[in-house]
């Protein structure tokens, strides 16, 4: 299993994971395809997005692959007017990452990063481990600590 720049980083911070293979095809990149593969509700799975506030700040957003962004409460959230999600073109030169593969640990940069409460529901969650076919099973609270983020209440 290649270790990715993300499983790096929490082996640096000593923070307990297991990583999860999958099978995927490009026509199924989403989330809900790795929960069915993995045998994970899909309230466990965890997908990364990004999005730009209309100050132009970025953010990052983990809600569960059952569930969608709620951009009201996003914007919220971000203290942001409103909030878009970034053009997928975008995704590799801001995060370092390919759609389907975003991971909100070891971006290029540090955006504020915000977790869909419900995520305190489980003892371990699963977010991209940084590339397609891995996940990161982790504590929801060891995936808030590392990333700096806040727990709300963000899914429509």
């Amino acid at each position: 299993m290649t270790k990715t720049n993300a499983m790096r980083l929490l082996d640096k911070a000593n923070i307990i994971y297991e990583a999860k293979q999958y099978e995927f095809d490009e026509n199924d990149l989403d989330g809900r395809h790795a929960a069915d593969f993995l045998g994970l509700d899909y309230m466990q799975v965890f997908k990364t997005l990004v999005t730009r506030g209309a100050s132009g700040a970025l953010y990052v957003f983990c809600v569960p692959v059952g569930g969608e962004l709620d951009l009201k409460k996003a914007a919220k959230v971000s203290r942001e007017k409103s909030i878009e999600m970034i053009h997928v073109k975008e995704l590799l030169s801001l995060t370092g990452y390919i759609r389907g593969g975003c991971s909100p640990i070891g971006m290029k940069k540090k955006y504020p990063t915000f977790i869909d409460e419900t995520a305190v529901l489980f003892d371990m969650i699963a977010v991209s481990a940084g590339m397609r076919g891995l996940q990161l099973m982790l504590s929801p609270d060891d995936l808030r600590d590392y990333t700096q983020a806040m727990y709300c209440d963000i899914t429509a």
